[in-house]
């Protein structure tokens, strides 16, 4: 499969509900599940070239796989809250919940995987880490792309100055340039792949112009985080994390402004005691585009000798 298909999930909230969108590939009755869940302000697409490669590798080992990613709500296809406030993890954690239940409804869920960036980590580690939350399977591997429990408090101010400004611009190019300038952490990338990147990110207007495809409302709820409310928030991430039972990759952009090198070491000595990797010349976050980068993801999940 070379191209996803769309599907929406009815989530439940306080103002009548929402629909969740979300892109899956592969073999819907297939056993293995991996979901890849993306960063604050992106969308499912940018899962793209890593689904594409699961599932040639494992098409090539005869295993049957699919691979679900989501737009959080507020992003992408998904449907707008009407309540800003609404954007939050309490709200991300149950809307995932209700979509792997409609997963399992689809097929039995033998093997669950999750690729996490920044946000997506998060919500990851959330499930993973609260023993009693309803899960179709347990977490078996978790892959945590540039997030931890300790978010450095200059990346939040760095990510608040331009969350919510949504464009307009001219062109899908102008708003991929746009989307470039915000995002030097992202790595190296060649025009194609930055635009492939970008396009999904863009909706047109009936103006003639484009803006970015998410509510800028996601910036409300943001916008509110204090040092103080970011420590009392770490304090719960860590202990979340350290009841983390499924086998767990970090990765972590070398340059990272987000994910320190000295919280990933603290992450190495303790909970799930992740395998690290680092990419130099990356900043916040790696996109999983890169060959290293999709290697490295692969190699996790489907390693070589490991029995279908």
């Amino acid at each position: 499969m070379t191209e996803p298909v769309l599907h929406h999930v009815s989530c439940p909230d306080a103002s009548g509900g929402h629909r969740m969108a979300c892109w899956q590939w592969g073999d819907a009755a297939a056993a293995h599940l991996v979901v890849c869940v993306h960063g604050l302000s992106r969308q499912g697409r940018d899962f793209d070239v890593l689904a594409r490669a699961l599932l040639a590798r494992a098409a090539a080992r005869g295993q049957p796989l699919r691979v679900v990613c989501p737009d959080v709500v507020g992003r992408g296809e998904s449907d707008w809250l009407k309540e800003p406030m609404g954007y939050q993890f309490p709200t991300y954690v149950g809307d995932m919940l209700t979509l792997l239940g409609t997963l399992a409804q689809q097929a039995p869920i033998g093997r669950f995987d999750w690729v996490g960036t920044s946000m997506g980590g998060l919500i990851g580690l959330m499930l993973a880490g609260a023993p009693d939350l309803p899960l179709p399977a347990p977490l078996r591997r978790l892959v945590l792309n540039d997030v931890g429990p300790v978010i450095e408090w200059q990346a939040l101010q760095r990510i608040g100055q331009y969350l919510g400004k949504s464009g307009p611009f001219e062109s899908v190019e102008a708003g991929a340039a746009c989307l470039r300038a915000l995002a030097p952490g992202f790595g190296p990338h060649t025009d194609a792949q930055w635009l492939a990147l970008s396009r999904p990110m863009l909706r047109a207007r009936p103006e003639g112009d484009w803006r970015l495809h998410y509510d800028p409302a996601i910036a409300v709820p943001y916008a509110a985080v204090t040092p103080e409310s970011s420590a009392q928030g770490e304090a719960l991430l860590w202990q979340l994390y350290d009841r983390v039972k499924a086998d767990t990759l970090l990765l972590r952009g070398a340059e990272s402004d987000l994910l320190s090198a000295a919280t990933a070491s603290a992450m190495q000595a303790r909970g799930p005691r992740p395998r690290l990797l680092e990419f130099a010349g990356v900043g916040h976050a790696p996109t999983l585009v890169a060959d290293d980068q999709v290697a490295a993801v692969l190699d996790f999940l489907l390693p070589a000798g490991e029995a279908p």
